[in-house]
């Protein structure tokens, strides 16, 4: 995984901030072990400050991993909220099964199997907060669905905007085979930061976070503009 803040920086932050505790902190410990790509620790506290202040009652997540960051985010929903994840990678949803059931929260999370596009259009909503941690050369494509499940006063979080950085430099200065999700990622960036409905914010945490405010309805809601 490519940050975009230097190796001293992130050791050190990771070294202020205390691992998660529970079964959630071994899962966590596991998989940074086995380098499994989970969101890092920086990203993942910020997300409990940001999901402290949201208070959601109901999430989605797009793109489920082993289930770290479902079950973070389930340790800040209410008793009867729900979180809807999903993923199509069998290897990665056997380990999420598993993770859900160690976390005891087959009651909280709702995981649906296949792919994101096929799915998305078929969910109702609304959800509080959305977490969008999938492929990044479909954040586009994903992004009207987003707007039209997420109610005015919701949050949208984006994770691995920036690409390691690179997101910055023109497109050949990238290697030929990153040169398609370079400019689908800088296309979505300009997107999200200059739409009519969205407050956005880009942090460099991670491999960059963007947080988009639902501020109000968008004009055209087939289009998500």
């Amino acid at each position: 995984m490519n940050y975009v803040t230097d190796d001293t920086l992130n050791t050190y932050l990771r070294t202020v901030q205390p691992m998660y505790d529970g079964v959630l902190g071994e899962i966590q410990r596991e998989a940074i072990a086995a380098e499994v790509p989970i969101i890092p620790l920086e990203t993942a506290r910020l997300l409990s400050v940001l999901l402290s202040m949201q208070k959601p009652k109901h999430i989605l997540e797009i793109g489920t991993a082993v289930a770290f960051s479902a079950g973070l985010m389930c340790r800040y929903l209410p008793p009867d909220g729900t979180l809807t994840t999903i993923d199509r990678f069998e290897v990665m949803l056997q380990d999420a099964r598993t993770n859900i059931k160690r976390m005891g929260l087959e009651h909280q999370i709702q995981l649906l199997e296949g792919d994101a596009a096929d799915i998305l259009p078929t969910l109702q909503g609304p959800y509080d907060v959305i977490f969008l941690d999938a492929a990044k050369g479909q954040y586009s494509n994903f992004l009207p669905h987003c707007l039209r499940l997420l109610p005015v006063g919701g949050l949208l979080i984006v994770d691995d905007v920036l690409q390691g950085g690179t997101i910055a430099q023109t497109r050949f200065s990238v290697p030929r085979r990153q040169r398609t999700i370079h400019k689908r990622l800088r296309n979505f960036l300009w997107d999200i930061t200059h739409h009519e409905a969205l407050e956005t914010s880009i942090i460099p945490i991670g491999d960059g976070l963007a947080l988009c405010y639902k501020k109000k309805e968008v004009s055209d809601p087939e289009k998500g503009e």
